[in-house]
């Protein structure tokens, strides 16, 4: 029973981010030839008037086939490659925009059953960095490091990446800014880091709460999202910091165990991870059409659509590898959790 419901949650992600390429290729005129969910050797499908809706063997991802998004000539009026390239960026860039406003729906939602936690202080440990530090109750933590704290998420992580360096904390008492340096405590147990100090929860928001704390709770994921692909960038992430698709299988496994609520979040955080990796610049990702249809609204120049459909092919080409060799880096070292 399980699977099914990590199987349908993750059909549910592919499907609205597609659903938002599907819906603004119809609104620009474009001919969708097909609407798939997964990839491989169709399962089945149901032909439309026009487009082709399928279900393909490997539950991973899903596309939306239009005419002459490969490069391929054609005349009609009705490809892709023959729409204005602000046209084009719409219909590219609704499918992370879809995956932004589900996680912001989803995180909503979460936060209206079950409430949620601020970076406002309830408690401070005793003998902590934070109290020899001279953070009280009440104080409202607004930044560290420089780094903008809208959630309890935002100064979870910035604690945990210091790895015990010293932070410099800016926080809010009385409506009056103060700022401290403290230097967190590791917890040899957990191999973790804290600076001693709780959380004020939100128990239960009103709906204007919630729909604020899913804005917040989205915008701190993306940021948190964009921190750790720098490190991974940098060199300073290891190979368990670093999953595919069966990391995150496993993982939906586990916390689909765990209740509908806390699947529903990890979903949400699952929709934020996919809009981004979609806006990345590389070929055969929605970020790399963006990135086109931004040179040519800008320079007002016509791209090669023979070279551009050669560059799609070989970056999915090299999409597919990566996927391969994640999955085999899965399996043969696995995340553990």
């Amino acid at each position: 029973m399980n699977i099914l419901i990590v199987l349908i949650a993750f059909s549910i992600l592919v499907i609205i981010h597609e659903l938002g390429h599907f819906t603004l290729a119809k609104l620009n005129g474009v001919k969708v030839e097909e609407f798939a969910i997964g990839m491989g050797p169709k399962i089945v499908g149901i032909k439309g008037k026009e487009t082709l809706y399928a279900i393909r063997a490997v539950p991973i991802g899903g596309y939306v086939k239009m005419l002459g998004e490969d490069g391929e000539n054609t005349s009609d009026e009705r490809a892709f490659s023959n729409k204005s390239p602000i046209r084009r960026l719409s219909i590219v860039a609704a499918g992370p925009i879809m995956n932004f406003i589900l996680a912001i729906v989803l995180f909503a939602s979460v936060s209206s059953l079950k409430g949620y936690l601020t970076p406002v202080v309830s408690q401070v440990v005793p003998e902590s960095p934070a109290m020899h530090a001279g953070i009280k109750p009440g104080d409202k933590i607004i930044e560290v490091n420089n780094y903008v704290i809208s959630t309890w998420d935002d100064f979870v992580a910035q604690v945990a990446m210091s790895k015990g360096e010293q932070l410099k904390i800016i926080f809010t008492r009385n409506d009056e800014k103060k700022s401290v340096n403290l230097t967190p405590m590791k917890v040899e147990e957990s191999n973790t880091y804290m600076v001693g100090i709780f959380s004020t929860v939100v128990e239960k928001p009103n709906f204007l709460q919630s729909l604020k704390h899913g804005f917040q709770k989205t915008g701190s994921t993306i940021k948190q999202t964009f921190l750790s692909l720098g490190m991974i960038f940098k060199g300073r992430a290891s190979k368990n910091d670093i999953g595919g698709p069966v990391t995150i299988m496993r993982i939906t496994w586990a916390v689909s165990k765990a209740g509908l609520i806390n699947l529903v979040a990890f979903s949400s955080f699952i929709s934020v991870q996919l809009g981004i990796f979609n806006l990345l610049p590389f070929p055969a990702l929605d970020g790399f059409w963006i990135f086109v249809s931004l040179y040519q609204i800008i320079t007002r120049k016509e791209v090669d659509k023979d070279k551009l459909g050669l560059i799609n092919t070989i970056g999915f080409g090299l999409l597919l590898l990566l996927m391969v060799l994640v999955t085999i880096k899965d399996v043969l070292y696995p995340i553990k959790f």
